[in-house]
This record gives C-alpha cells, sequence and structure tokens, in this order.
C-alpha cells in the first residue's frame, strides 16, 4: 500500500515538472490587473435638471379664513401647494386646498408673496383656477402636450408637504386611468409611489425632463383595515387639468 502511495507521489512530480517545462508561464502566476476608477470626473445619476426646470414654478398656497373668536384675526386653516401655468399669472391648484377661503396667499420660490383671485373652480375634478399680478417674470411649468405619461415612467413630485418648505420626492408611474377614487366624480387618476402627502395638494408631477405630467391630489391615508399604505399618491393628468383651466 505505502509502495503505492509513493509510485503515486512520483507519478505527480512527474508530470508537474513536464508541464513547467512545456509551459514556462506557468512557473510565475501573474497577479490579475484590477482596474482603476476614478469617481472625481463622473456625474452621478440626478434629475436636478429635471428639479431646476419645474420648481420655481411650484408655489405655496395657504388660505386664510377669518377667525371670529380671536377678534376678527385671519389665520392660516389649510395649506397646499400650485403651480404656475402661464406668464400671466394663472396658477392651477386643488379645490379643496382654498375650500371656504377668506383670503388666498401664494408664494412664490423666490420669496415674491401675492394675494391671489379665485378665477373659478370645478368639484367633479377638484380643480381650481387662480391668478396673482405680480410685476416682473414668472416662473412657469414646462409642458410637452405631446408627451403621454407610461406606466414605468420616472417621475418627480414638488409641493410643500406640511409646510416644510418645497419637497421633491421620486417614483414611478405606478398605473394609469384609475378611477372610481372617490365619490366627487374625480376619475382617471395616474397612480404613483413618490410620496404626496398634506401640503402636496395641488403640486406637480413632472417627469425627469421637469416637463409637467400631472396635478398632485390625493393619497390614502388608511385602509379599510386600519392600515396605513404606502406608495399609493395619485395625481389629475396634465391634458384633464388644462382642459379644465381653459374651460375656467
Amino acid at each position: 500500500m505505502f509502495v503505492k502511495l509513493l509510485r503515486s507521489v512520483a507519478i505527480g512530480l512527474i508530470v508537474g515538472a513536464i508541464l513547467l517545462a512545456v509551459m514556462p508561464s506557468l512557473r510565475k502566476i501573474n497577479p490579475i490587473a484590477v482596474p482603476q476608477f476614478d469617481s472625481t470626473d463622473e456625474t452621478p445619476a440626478s434629475y436636478n435638471f429635471a428639479v431646476r426646470r419645474a420648481a420655481p414654478a411650484v408655489v405655496n398656497v395657504y388660505n386664510r379664513s377669518m377667525n371670529s373668536t380671536a377678534h376678527n384675526q385671519l389665520e392660516i386653516r389649510t395649506l397646499g401647494s400650485g403651480v404656475i401655468m402661464d406668464q400671466r399669472g394663472y396658477i392651477i391648484t386643488n379645490k379643496h386646498v382654498i375650500n371656504d377661503a377668506d383670503q388666498i396667499i401664494v408664494a412664490l420660490q423666490d420669496g415674491r408673496v401675492f394675494e391671489a383671485l379665485l378665477v373659478g373652480s370645478d368639484s367633479l375634478t377638484d380643480l381650481a383656477v387662480l391668478k396673482i399680478n405680480a410685476t416682473g417674470g414668472l416662473p412657469t411649468i414646462p409642458i410637452n402636450t405631446k408627451r403621454t405619461p407610461h406606466i414605468g415612467d420616472v417621475v418627480l413630485a414638488i409641493g410643500n408637504p406640511y409646510n416644510l418648505g418645497q419637497t421633491i420626492t421620486q417614483g414611478i408611474i405606478s398605473a394609469t386611468g384609475r378611477i372610481g377614487l372617490n365619490p366627487t366624480g374625480r376619475q382617471n387618476f395616474l397612480q404613483t409611489d413618490a410620496s404626496i402627502n398634506h401640503g402636496n395638494s395641488g403640486g406637480a408631477l413632472v417627469n425627469s425632463l421637469g416637463e409637467l405630467m400631472g396635478i398632485n391630489t390625493l393619497s390614502f391615508d388608511k385602509s379599510n383595515d386600519g392600515e396605513t399604505p404606502e406608495g399609493l399618491g395619485f395625481a389629475i393628468p396634465f391634458q384633464l387639468a388644462t382642459k379644465i383651466m381653459d374651460k375656467l
């Protein structure tokens, strides 16, 4: 048995010597070259371009009402967001943001503040049109009428959640044509997993180019079983929003 083991070892050594003689490259193993990557010159994935195009046109909207118990002082009752649609100062927002308002205040991202006039509203779509009289130029939201929202498109929700200041959240279009979500008659929603919270109502849902895709309008606060759903936000498609604005 021992003799067989020695014979096997000897055969292995002989084979190894032959391989080294025939293939000199095996005598020296070169280390694998690891490619060096310099990230200092690379640009990270970013939606900053879209934000810079769209965000200045998204405003904070404050609904102030008379408080009869406090010496008839005006106080902020609700807050939301709005989108400047053109240079004439027309702003689109949600109707529920300005319901029963005694005064509507609009704050731009450049620090200017205006009192807004309610031009009209539509209960079925929960949309309202405001008007501000501004001197100097106004930022307006980019709109591409040939653009159609598709499931899977990256989108950014821009608004003023909980009055924290303008905030950008990112997601995708999860579904289109959602209907029957509210008894007021609103329909044909875009569904998104971008965060839409209190104060985002009336803000902009834009694509990765900063083009308006919809007007943020609601999210599910609680389901029937008491759970708080995540990633369920809805926006009114821009085609419907612009059509209603033109009628108002």
